[in-house]
């Protein structure tokens, strides 16, 4: 797994994250989805398994999890988990915070 900086601090990261609004990361070719809930980053693939929609254009939903805006599939932002089972799970990276900054591990 390689760690890239995705921030150079917290602040720079409050800067750009809102709570609870997903938020496009592209990183090394890839597409992901940030979102900030309760002062914690997530990260997920930002398109949903069901049809491909672009969960970053999505919102979050009073749970807590990450709600598709084409089919309202839900998934939850700690582990990529569909909540009704009823498509394939996200791919989730982990978030490392530190005095150097904040990575994503890909």
């Amino acid at each position: 797994m390689d760690w890239i900086k995705i921030f150079e601090s917290t602040s720079d990261a409050e800067k750009v994250l809102t709570e609870n609004k997903p938020k496009l990361l592209r990183v090394n070719g890839r597409s992901i989805c940030l979102v900030k809930q309760n002062g914690k980053i997530f990260a997920v693939q930002n398109n949903c398994t069901h049809s491909e929609g672009s969960l970053h254009l999505g919102k979050v939903n009073l749970l807590g999890d990450l709600v598709c805006p084409l089919h309202q599939h839900q998934y939850n932002l700690k582990t990529g988990r569909e909540v009704d089972q009823r498509s394939a799970d996200l791919e989730s990276f982990p978030i490392c915070e530190s005095e150097e900054g904040i990575f994503i591990g890909i």
